[in-house]
């Protein structure tokens, strides 16, 4: 991992220079790709404060923590990456897995695969429909953010379809008696 330190109010020190590379490295594990780490040490008063941000491998990672002492402030900060590093690339895992898992589900009823010229992919969601009149179907599209409400007609006991218009209206769609 490629490292710059920069030091502020303290006075520059191989020793904590090799001190962070070394443990900095260890980092190397987690990534796939090189890495570039910028590291901060300052003093202010009584504190000392330990930033790092590491760039690359497709993420961007910033921990910052103060101590009285640099040496655990660099400690503590490590930790924090370390964490965040891992959490990240577990995102990344489960991200892969589960879109392999929905590339195997998309065949279809009959069990063939779609066309792979096609990019359209059907989405089936059952929903439950309860009996009520237009206006309360208003206003339940009021309160829902989907586009569309289907609903049984109260006074026709048939199934309708209120949807939101691009103008801002509605619209409802029913079944021609």
């Amino acid at each position: 991992m490629q490292t710059s330190v920069t030091f502020k109010n303290l006075d520059p020190s191989d020793h904590l220079k090799s001190y962070v590379g070394d443990k900095l490295d260890r980092f190397d594990k987690f990534l796939d790709n090189p890495a570039e780490a910028n590291v901060v040490l300052a003093v202010e008063k009584f504190r000392h404060i330990a930033e790092i941000n590491i760039s690359g491998d497709r993420l961007s990672i910033i921990g910052k923590e103060e101590t009285v002492d640099m040496y655990s402030a660099i400690d503590m900060v490590l930790d924090k990456l370390e964490k965040q590093i891992k959490k990240n690339k577990e995102k990344i895992r489960e991200r892969r897995s589960a879109s392999k898992n929905r590339n195997r589900s998309m065949l279809d009823e009959i069990g063939n695969p779609p066309d792979e010229d096609s990019d359209r992919q059907i989405k089936i969601r059952n929903i439950e429909y309860k009996p009520m009149d237009i206006e309360e179907a208003v206003l339940q599209m009021d309160l829902i953010e989907d586009n569309f409400l289907v609903f049984t007609n109260a006074r026709s006991d048939q199934t309708n379809v209120l949807y939101r218009r691009r103008d801002g209206h509605y619209g409802l769609i029913q079944p021609s008696s």
